[in-house]
């Protein structure tokens, strides 16, 4: 994979944080500083080690690559430094890094593994990330800010279209559109009954001394498990409504009852409050279904496919009466696709669960029911129909006017942060050592 020349992609939270937790081999040096900003040798060195890993190539010479996205990063956090509404919260601070220490597990295999490549235990990499992270989100925020206002209209879309050449056409990948019927299994009483239990049993722990934040990262069953259960400041409207109920009755520091949501079970507690948002932290547990459970609502579902492709009850209809995603319900189960808001999928935008069923169906054929995970986290079974399968083809404005309108919008945005850059290499000051005197850099007033 080469290494993308485009401005708009920063340097990865695995790259900059490398950079911050060098290994001692590398001996360091000040190579480049940008207003107040330093980069040192081990920041380019490590970073090159780091895409020689991941197998990235590329024509010119990547250490000047490299380093220029380095200096990029380094004008806009200067930036963002001078910005009194950007900021990088605690919060934010602390999912971007419990998110990376899970990826560093996740590639190399278990905790024990983090700590024995790096030479260091996990406690003290978290401490030498916090301020690289910190400094990536105040840069993603200012490059953010830079483009906020950067708009396509209709007429720029049609005008960019006509311009370009025919090898230049984006090509759009095969597209999907499907319907789906969801089937939450029913849960026995007497599993329900564990769960609550249990969590009432850990609100007494945590109440006689126990750290809240440590029970969430051993029992609970959220994403939020690995950062003690914290969540971000919300508003009623972002949250479960009987979690938000529940929390936003809570008085500072106090503990919940046994919570139910879409999502489980939870015990509640509030952090703090800021006008109409709340900060909370919780612990969720999620009852499983039971193998017998599992079975019957299978037997409905292919029960329910039969009559469907019988004739005896449109797919449609039966999505109304029958589904439980409330999303796709009252659509005929016609499924929206999050990142675009059409109906159209790419095989990258799919779910991996519908992704493996809907590649292997015919028009208009319905599944046989399988698994998948919900919007809420819970195992559901469900059956789709492949209502239309468009083949990939080079762009037309008549039928792909969304993807040609996005491709231009990201060229038009990339473009005004490219001027944000050169304007500012010139109120900056900027200094490169001499080694680096010869890279073929594609800004020219790195050097001055």
């Amino acid at each position: 994979m080469k290494i993308k020349q485009g401005i708009l992609i920063l340097i990865s939270a695995l790259f900059t944080t490398f950079s911050t937790i060098a290994q001692d081999k590398v001996i360091d040096q000040v190579v480049a500083v940008v207003g107040g900003n330093i980069i040192l040798k081990s920041d380019v060195e490590n970073n090159y080690l780091q895409a020689q890993a991941q197998g990235m190539t590329t024509e010119g010479d990547m250490k000047c690559e490299l380093l220029e996205n380095l200096l990029v990063d380094k004008l806009l956090l200067a930036e963002a430094e001078l910005d009194t509404l950007i900021d990088a919260t605690p919060s934010q601070i602390n999912q971007q890094l419990e998110s990376t220490i899970q990826m560093y597990i996740s590639r190399l295999g278990g905790e024990k593994q983090v700590e024995e490549y790096f030479g260091k235990p996990v406690a003290v990499l978290k401490s030498e990330m916090q301020e690289p992270i910190r400094n990536q989100i105040l840069t993603q925020q200012m490059q953010a800010k830079i483009v906020e206002n950067v708009t396509a209209t209709p007429a720029e879309v049609r005008a960019y279209f006509r311009k370009l050449k025919e090898e230049e056409v984006p090509e759009v990948p095969t597209q999907y559109e499907y319907q789906q019927i969801t089937m939450i299994p029913l849960i026995d009483i007497s599993e329900d009954n564990r769960v609550k239990a249990q969590l009432r049993d850990l609100k007494q722990r945590i109440e006689n001394g126990a750290s809240f934040g440590s029970l969430a990262m051993f029992y609970s069953e959220g994403p939020s498990a690995s950062n003690g259960g914290e969540l971000p400041y919300y508003g009623r409207a972002e949250l479960d409504p009987n979690y938000a109920s529940v929390a936003f009755n809570l008085k500072k520091d106090q503990i919940s009852n046994v919570v139910r949501s879409e999502m489980g079970y939870h015990i509640i507690q509030l952090m703090d409050r800021k006008g109409e948002k709340v900060k909370t932290r919780h612990i969720l547990m999620q009852p499983k279904v039971s193998p017998e459970a599992r079975e019957h609502t299978i037997t409905q579902l292919d029960s329910l496919a039969k009559i469907i492709r019988k004739g005896d009850l449109p797919f449609e209809d039966a999505a109304i009466l029958f589904s439980s995603d409330k999303n796709s319900r009252n659509n005929g189960g016609l499924v929206i696709n999050p990142y675009t808001m059409s109906s159209k999928f790419p095989v990258v935008d799919l779910p991996a669960d519908v992704s493996k069923v809907i590649t292997g169906l015919k028009l208009n054929e319905i599944s046989d029911p399988f698994e998948s995970i919900d919007e809420s986290q819970r195992v559901v079974y469900k059956i789709i129909k492949l209502v239309n399968k468009i083949d990939g083809h080079k762009a037309d404005l008549q039928n792909d006017y969304q993807q040609i309108a996005e491709v231009f919008l990201a060229e038009k945005k990339e473009d005004t942060l490219k001027d944000w850059i050169r304007k500012h290499q010139d109120n900056t000051f900027i200094r490169i050592d001499a080694t680096y005197a010869n890279c073929n850099f594609n800004f020219d007033n790195w050097i001055k």
